[in-house]
Order: C-alpha cells, then sequence, then structure tokens
C-alpha cells in the first residue's frame, strides 16, 4: 500500500492533506479561537486554494497599508533561498511567534511546508516559557518581543535555545542591538518587504560575523537607482524593484542602508538621516523619541527632538546631546507627543510625528 504524503507538520504531528483540511475545518469552526490561531489557519487554507496568488498587506510605514497579490512561486523561491542559507533540513523545528496577518508570519508557514519542517505555533504575546525546555532550529521576533524577552531574568537562556534567530519589522535600537551580540546563538537582522516575500537580505547581529553590512541571500543581487535607493534584483523577476532606502553598495550582493529617501531632513542645504543622529542619543533618553523637522526662515527646515510621553526636564537631555552630536547636528527644539503613530507592526509614521508637532 502506498505511504500517503504529508503535506505539513505542525507541533509534532504529521498531516496528509485531507487531515490538514479537516483540522483547518475544526479550528475555523472554534468560536473562541485565539485571533493568532484563526490568522494561521486562514493562510494555510488559503495557501492550500487553488488561487495562484496569495493576498497580502505592506507595511504602511511611508503611506497607507495596501493589499498586494503575492505570486506563490515567490514565496516558495524565497523559501527555498532562506533553506538553503541557513542550511535548515527536513525535520528541523521552526518556531512560529509572529501573527500570519503580515508577510514574516506567512513566510514562515511557507518555509515549514516547503523544507518539511515541524512548525511549532506560540501565542506571539506569550512570555515564551516553552523556550526554556525546548531547543529551535529556526526562529523569527520583532524588535519588541526580543526586548521584553531581555528584560526577563531567563530571557537570555530563552532566546539561546533558538540557534537561527531572525529580528526584522523595524529598526533595532542601538542598545539592543549590543545585548543581542552578547548572545551564544546566532541572530540576524533581516532586510526586505512584503513585495519581495519577507527578506531578501540579512546581517549579523551576534558574533565574531557582527556587521552593518547587509549580505543578500542566493542568487540576489543590488545596485543602486534613483536618489542612490536600492535596486532589488531576484533572479526571476522581469525588472528589478526599486526601494526608498538610500544605500552603500559593497559589492553586487552587499550593502549598508543610510535611510530612507522620504525621511532625509535638508537643512541649511545639508542632508540629515534621522535615524543617524538617533543611534547616537539613545544612550540618553530613555523612551522613544525621533528626530523630526519644522520649517524655519532661515535654514529651510530645523532639527527638532520629538520625545514620545509627558514633558521631563530637558537640561540633561541637552548637555548631553552637546557632548555626542557635532553642533550641526544638535537638535534646535525639543518637543513631546503623548503617543507616536504607527503601523500595526509597530514602525512609526515619520511624516505624521512630523505633521503633529508643526
Amino acid at each position: 500500500m502506498s505511504k500517503i504524503p504529508i503535506v505539513m507538520i505542525i507541533n509534532g504531528l504529521n498531516y496528509s492533506q485531507n487531515e490538514l483540511t479537516s483540522l483547518i475545518a475544526e479550528k475555523l469552526s472554534f468560536p473562541q479561537l485565539p485571533e493568532w490561531e484563526y490568522e494561521l489557519y486562514t493562510f494555510i487554507k488559503e495557501w492550500l486554494s487553488p488561487s495562484d496568488f496569495i493576498e497580502a498587506q505592506t507595511s504602511g510605514s511611508t503611506g497607507a497599508p495596501q493589499i498586494i497579490r503575492l505570486p506563490k512561486t515567490t514565496m516558495q523561491q524565497s523559501a527555498g533561498r532562506t533553506i538553503e542559507y541557513f542550511g535548515l533540513k527536513a525535520g528541523n523545528r521552526i518556531l512560529l511567534s509572529l501573527p500570519c496577518r503580515f508577510i514574516a508570519g506567512k513566510m514562515m508557514v511557507v518555509r515549514a511546508i516547503i523544507g518539511q519542517m515541524d512548525l511549532i505555533t506560540v501565542d506571539p504575546s506569550t512570555d515564551f516559557e516553552l523556550l526554556m525546555n525546548d531547543t529551535f532550529d529556526f526562529g523569527s521576533m520583532v524588535s519588541n518581543q526580543v526586548f521584553k524577552l531581555l528584560e526577563c531574568h531567563s530571557g537570555r537562556e530563552k532566546l539561546e535555545n533558538i540557534h537561527n534567530l531572525l529580528i526584522g519589522g523595524s529598526a533595532i535600537p542601538a542598545n539592543l542591538e549590543v545585548q543581542i551580540s552578547q548572545l551564544s546563538s546566532r541572530v540576524v537582522s533581516t532586510y526586505g518587504m512584503t513585495e519581495t516575500a519577507s527578506h531578501i537580505a540579512i546581517r549579523e547581529l551576534s558574533g565574531e560575523k557582527r556587521s552593518d553590512i547587509y549580505h543578500c541571500l542566493p542568487g540576489i543581487s543590488v545596485s543602486t537607482g534613483e536618489n542612490d535607493c536600492l535596486q532589488i534584483h531576484i533572479p526571476e523577476w522581469t525588472a528589478s524593484l526599486q526601494t526608498k532606502d538610500i544605500a552603500e553598495i559593497i559589492s553586487p550582493s552587499s550593502f549598508r542602508i543610510l535611510g530612507r529617501v522620504d525621511d532625509v531632513i535638508i537643512s541649511g542645504g545639508i542632508k540629515y538621516w534621522p535615524d543617524r543622529i538617533e543611534k547616537k542619543l539613545e544612550s540618553v533618553i530613555p523612551g522613544r523619541f525621533v528626530i523630526s523637522s519644522v520649517s524655519d526662515e532661515m535654514l529651510g527646515e530645523k532639527l527638532v527632538l520629538v520625545i514620545e510621553g509627558e514633558y521631563i526636564d530637558t537640561e540633561l537631555i541637552q548637555q548631553k546631546s552637546e557632548e555626542l552630536l557635532p553642533s550641526f547636528e544638535r537638535p534646535k527644539a525639543i518637543c513631546f507627543l503623548d503617543k507616536f503613530p504607527e503601523t500595526p507592526n509597530g514602525k512609526l509614521k515619520r511624516n505624521e510625528i512630523k505633521a503633529a508637532i508643526k
């Protein structure tokens, strides 16, 4: 008798096509199903459907989020590159700790299916107690999840039980990078977007290879185009993808990200990248903050430090700014916003912050 092929492994259990279809129907019929599980099984159902496309939502960091149709073949090829790059094998245990309404969560599911790996599912808002007693070959988190874990007594031990951990979704604060660099496991930052079916490049955050340079996954190359912004070349695509990220090309397969063209502030004829200045001030300001700008008659725009939350005494901040920043990079004013506008996956909406302080 022929063996029934396994379509997917979830939480250690093998599922054939019929069994998986029955599991999805059972899960989605449960009225109290947690939202993260509903999103997971809704996506698996969509993946198994006859459609050649998956609907995915862009992040909305520079405008309104958009629904795009992403070919399943693009997602399969992306999954294959990640599996090859990290040397993952059939039967490896990979952790799904991100919601499947975003591309990062969807792609963990696709990798599990393509690579015949065991997908271990967990509530993204959990304290990740399962990491204390188990190890994983591969996982993905956002900065905030890692930050919260490292605040806990056993957080470092939990993170080190993931042998290859991807961190994506938004910029990683400098102080968090320092903590990550001390982990014994491999931790990387990812560069990518919904349109590319998750990451196309990674940079090392831990170990001796720690770097600020991104290295492309197999077959992918990069160049710069309009406004020195990164262009991504994917073999199976007929045209390159033009981004809005200003880049320094190190080689056809490696690059640095210098900032986002939409975020550049031109003051007195000089270009400023807010994230560069922000990194210098992260040790001084405990909460969230951004460098933004307001109109100025002489300079065109002037730099403004915007701090999230209630007003605090700014004397120490001003003093430290003078120590850490050259005079031309120092904010000309400091203001406060109760709450920063952000996208559903935590990226700050800088344009809205700028509009709010005007």
